[in-house]
């Protein structure tokens, strides 16, 4: 290409526009250093919402060895993610007056008897609802007879007992007897016909 192109002649070099915003930016607040500072980097614990600025070379290292927890005790860590549970937000307990308060309000407003209540939040006793019988498919019933469980076992009861009939079964605490190793087959086939039932 050649340099002195009638292409060339025409064009012009604007000014670095950027050069004059990087020399107007405050400087790195790092010892010792003299460029731009673009980069905010935090203060720390108990200075929110303040910031260093720090060229790119120096908030890389600041942000290395940054540990918003440093300085903190055991005590105060603990209850620093405690709090942080409920995103440092205050929580009230539930008022246990509230209940005997609102079972009298109910009784001064006469609705005793027709205002249903299931819940019993407001002092009455909760009714259990009776609870639809499960039709359960006979191959999941027969798991479940093999597992010696009821039909309206729940997951935790059946994933304790499945844990339970292992270990009793398991070849190495019964020394290689043939029955028992049967019978861990069928616990386990059965185990895994109420996974696929959804039932665990």
């Amino acid at each position: 290409m050649k340099l002195n192109s009638k292409y060339l002649e025409g064009l012009r070099i604007r000014p670095d526009d950027g050069a004059r915003e990087r020399e107007s930016l405050p400087r790195c607040e790092w010892p010792g250093c003299n460029e731009p500072a673009e980069h905010p980097a935090p203060k720390g614990r108990d200075r929110e919402g303040e910031y260093f600025l720090f060229c790119r070379e120096h908030v890389r290292r600041y942000n290395k060895s940054y540990n918003y927890f440093s300085g903190m005790a055991d005590e105060e860590l603990r209850a620093w993610l405690e709090r942080n549970t409920v995103g440092h937000r205050p929580t009230w307990k539930m008022n246990p007056h509230a209940r005997a308060a609102a079972g009298a309000w109910r009784q001064a407003a006469g609705l005793g008897g027709g205002w249903r209540d299931p819940h019993g939040l407001f002092g009455g006793a909760r009714r259990e609802a009776a609870r639809p019988q499960r039709r359960l498919p006979p191959a999941v019933a027969e798991a479940l007879e093999t597992l010696g469980l009821p039909e309206d076992a729940d997951a935790a009861l059946i994933k304790a007992r499945y844990k339970k009939l292992v270990k009793e079964l398991h070849p190495d605490v019964n020394g290689g007897d043939r029955a028992r190793e049967v019978r861990l087959r069928e616990v386990i086939a059965a185990y895994h016909k109420l996974r696929k039932a959804r039932l665990v």
